[in-house]
């Protein structure tokens, strides 16, 4: 679809994930997804990442069914959520991964606008009828707003972008390019269209970096966010023996080659692999630190188990020395190829959240229904 063009003063503002937020989204999962067996031990994931968020900002948790909400509120408050920072929302789902199905939020001289953009199950892999529809319903019943919203007729997920707030916008080529996702489209097809939709001045591209067992083409969450507007950190690899070792060689080049908008170097901030993680029939999985996560006043940072947990944790809190960096559980998420920040959507400051029901009595929390 052809890219609108606004004039200058109409520009929208993608912001940063450090800016404040509204609330943080989860999906819950539930057993008619893909988590099989998994599906106690990602509930418990879900359950701790909640807590860990809920310290730092309001929980938006879709739910997918009535039944289901009660047994997720009453299971997450008995996890230490705050009553008054819980509100849950029923709404079918495919899977759990909100950050490619939930809305994108730009800021316009109007205030905030929801972009809902199309999610095809990541090039048509994976069914995503229930997902493709879950910021729509929301929207349509009042429960998520903004000054204004809108559908847009082009696939973008938004773990396929990174943004510092100021214009600039990271991704990938292997994912952006795809012809799975909106055709055979050139570079500068997609840019007119972040451009337009974002307000992105320019785009930086990242030709290199792969991780084993990533099925969404090389989402740039996995492998290179930005820290601050001066900084980057990126998922690296000192290993020759490990298939990693060239295209992630080759990425931190061309980072090391990027530019900011005023022509300094970024500072780039390495973020070791964890040891190889494998599912039941032998793949390698995308594990990565680069999936973490903003709230406000914090970071979420995935925890495998691995020594080199504490590594990661440090790193970024020596990068950010201003927030506070929580470790949270994710080796039960990282099975389907996800990790914190793929579960989770920042909803920025600007996005009303609103609660026309009231919580059970006893049971605190905001509750709706939107089926």
């Amino acid at each position: 679809m052809p890219a609108p063009v606004y004039p200058e003063s109409q520009r929208p503002r993608l912001p940063a994930e450090w800016e404040p937020h509204a609330a943080l989204m989860v999906t819950w999962p539930h057993a008619e997804g893909d988590w099989g067996h998994d599906l106690p031990e990602v509930e418990a994931c879900f359950e701790r990442l909640a807590a860990a968020a809920g310290q730092f900002e309001p929980l938006l948790v879709v739910c997918p069914d009535g039944p289901q909400l009660a047994r997720i509120r009453a299971r997450l408050l008995e996890a230490g959520v705050a009553a008054e920072r819980l509100i849950l929302a029923e709404a079918a789902s495919n899977d759990v991964w909100a950050r490619d199905h939930g809305p994108l939020t730009v800021i316009r001289p109007g205030g905030a606008q929801l972009l809902d953009f199309r999610f095809n199950g990541w090039g048509e892999r994976y069914a995503s009828e229930h997902d493709d529809q879950i910021t729509r319903r929301l929207t349509q019943e009042g429960l998520i707003g903004a000054s204004s919203f809108r559908c847009i007729d082009w696939v973008l997920e938004g773990g396929s972008i990174d943004t510092d707030g100021a214009g600039t916008l990271l991704t990938t080529a292997a994912c952006l390019l795809n012809a799975n996702r909106n055709g055979a489209v050139t570079q500068e097809q997609v840019e007119s269209q972040l451009q337009a939709r974002l307000g992105a001045q320019r785009v930086l591209w990242l030709e290199a970096g792969w991780l084993a067992g990533d099925d969404t083409d090389a989402h740039v969450d996995m492998l290179a966010r930005f820290v601050d507007r001066g900084t980057i950190a990126h998922t690296a690899c000192h290993d020759p023996a490990d298939p990693h070792y060239a295209p992630l060689q080759a990425m931190a080049e061309e980072l090391r080659a990027a530019r900011t908008l005023c022509g300094e170097a970024y500072r780039l901030i390495e973020l070791p692999l964890p040891a190889p993680r494998y599912d039941g029939h032998g793949r390698r999985l995308p594990a990565s630190y680069a999936n973490f996560v903003f709230v406000n006043g914090g970071i979420l940072v995935p925890a495998y188990g691995d020594p080199n947990d504490t590594v990661a944790a440090a790193r970024l809190a020596q990068a950010r020395p201003d927030l506070r960096v929580v470790s949270v559980p994710a080796a039960a998420l990282i099975r389907q190829g996800g990790s914190l920040h793929c579960a989770t959507l920042h909803l920025p400051e600007g996005v009303a959240i609103d609660s026309p029901l009231p919580a059970p009595a006893g049971q605190g929390g905001a509750a709706w229904a939107t089926s």
